[in-house]
């Protein structure tokens, strides 16, 4: 891709027209050294080491790893499909465990760009949710024809105006110990046979909104048949005539991209890119380098911009940029101590309103925070509107989710009288109890109570 190439496709991430689809092939390594198992290959190894057969990973298929050794199970180990679906379940969980706490890095890159707010994953596993979740809420909806009904959700009407939330959809079902997810070649077939029939509980909301979106398809490694219905179903009509775009990310020579899907989408579908000059982590590494190049000034935020840090802060500052912003600064130094790292601490040091971009980030911020810090003072309460005031109503939704303390207000006026404060979002907080930290230095008994909650945060992280 060439710098234009690069703006065009940046400029439509921005604006939220394009949609990452997640395949097999994305996490090509599980670990920093090359020659390493991708995570397929990980999981198809702890399938056959159930059946007592040993297997290196990295000697297994590349493309497909786990439908291949599903094959040759039924084949030669006489297992059963009903077995088989607990069996690839439980190895997917045993692999994840040992993955998560190290997620890769490609996956930590893809999330950390937040102006995406649709996802889709090809594969059974949830890793691409849990790392998620380390920065926002996640709503899940699962295409499988055998779902419980009860259990079935599509994409939400009013999803794109829902703050600090993004959606995942699973193409191919999601990994459970029942026949409710793609294990092998023709569950696939049958999961396609689904969505053209208009079968049962096909997510058709969600595929509307991919089929006004551009996809960014990376490590899909689609064979040619399902490739082309794939490009198909998400665009409302023939590819020839299409008014969006696709980027095919593969890895160079990736067996999964055969000469004649490529031909046919060069003749037919000239709006798809293919861009196989390097892996898909490699093309995500870069994306993410260009578009943090161009959000907010690192100065403009405590932490930095890496969205990596700010989905571990421990307290979220919540203040009017008007009025408070030596009051926050101060109590961010009293934080800090008391034992706070810096990349614990989400601090918006913008001295004006932020725009849309960054108010995305904002929000994400306060559903990724272990405790909400609102500091309340007689200025930010006499304001008629601000967007403190979001922020707080933001907090407010995320704990009525939850079984623990969240939202701890402060009171940074020289005086210690919550009752004065009567700003709409505030009246949710009767039953809290407010800190005292005048002019934002808190006092000794809302000190013992911080240092309390930062040794809480530091114990639940294990």
């Amino acid at each position: 891709m060439n710098e234009a190439d690069w703006k065009r496709l940046l400029r439509q991430i921005r604006q939220g027209y394009v949609v990452p689809v997640v395949g097999s092939q994305f996490l090509s390594s599980l670990g920093p050294t090359a020659g390493q198992p991708s995570f397929q290959q990980a999981v198809a190894a702890e399938l056959l080491a159930t059946y007592g057969l040993a297997a290196e990973p990295t000697a297994l298929p590349e493309v497909f790893p786990v439908s291949q050794v599903v094959t040759r199970l039924r084949r030669e180990a006489g297992a059963t499909l009903q077995d088989l679906y607990t069996d690839v379940h439980d190895a997917i969980e045993t692999v994840t465990a040992r993955t998560e706490a190290a997620l890769p890095a490609a996956m930590r890159q893809l999330v950390a760009i937040t102006d995406f707010r649709l996802y889709v994953s090809t594969t059974a596993d949830d890793l691409l949710a849990r790392c998620l979740r380390q920065r926002t809420a996640v709503r899940e909806v699962v295409h499988a024809p055998k779902l419980p009904t009860s259990e079935w959700q599509d994409l939400a009407p009013d999803w794109a105006t829902r703050a600090g939330e993004v959606q995942l959809m699973y193409l191919f079902g999601k990994s459970r110990a029942a026949p409710v997810y793609a294990i092998h070649e023709e569950d696939i077939l049958e999961y396609a046979h689904n969505v053209i029939s208009r079968g049962s509980q096909v997510p058709l909301n969600f595929i509307g909104a991919l089929q006004e979106r551009s996809l960014l398809l990376l490590g899909c490694a689609f064979p040619d048949w399902l490739g082309r219905f794939f490009l198909r179903v998400t665009n409302t009509g023939r590819l020839a005539e299409k008014q969006k775009r696709e980027w095919l990310v593969e890895a160079p020579g990736a067996p999964g991209s055969p000469d004649g899907l490529v031909g046919f989408l060069r003749s037919y579908s000239s709006e798809t890119e293919l861009l196989v000059e390097s892996s898909p982590a490699d093309f995500i590494a870069e994306l993410h380098r260009r578009w943090l190049a161009e959000q907010p000034a690192a100065g403009a935020a405590v932490p930095a911009v890496a969205d990596e840090r700010r989905s571990r802060a421990v307290f979220f500052i919540s203040y009017s940029r008007g009025a408070d912003l030596q009051r926050a600064d101060a109590l961010c130094a009293a934080l800090r101590a008391i034992g706070v790292a810096e990349h614990e601490i989400w601090l918006d040091r913008q001295a004006i309103e932020p725009g849309d971009n960054f108010r995305h980030q904002i929000l994400d911020g306060i559903q990724g925070c272990r405790y909400f810090l609102p500091l309340l003072s007689a200025a930010t309460n006499g304001r008629e509107e601000g967007f403190v005031f979001r922020e707080w109503r933001a907090a407010n939704d995320r704990a009525m989710d939850m079984n623990r303390a969240f939202v701890v207000p402060l009171v940074v006026d020289d005086s210690f009288a919550p009752a004065r404060y009567d700003a709409e979002p505030v009246r949710a907080w009767a039953h809290t109890d407010f800190g005292f930290a005048p002019g934002g230095v808190p006092d000794e008994a809302t000190r013992g109570r911080l240092v309390a909650l930062l040794r809480d945060a530091r114990r639940a992280a294990g």
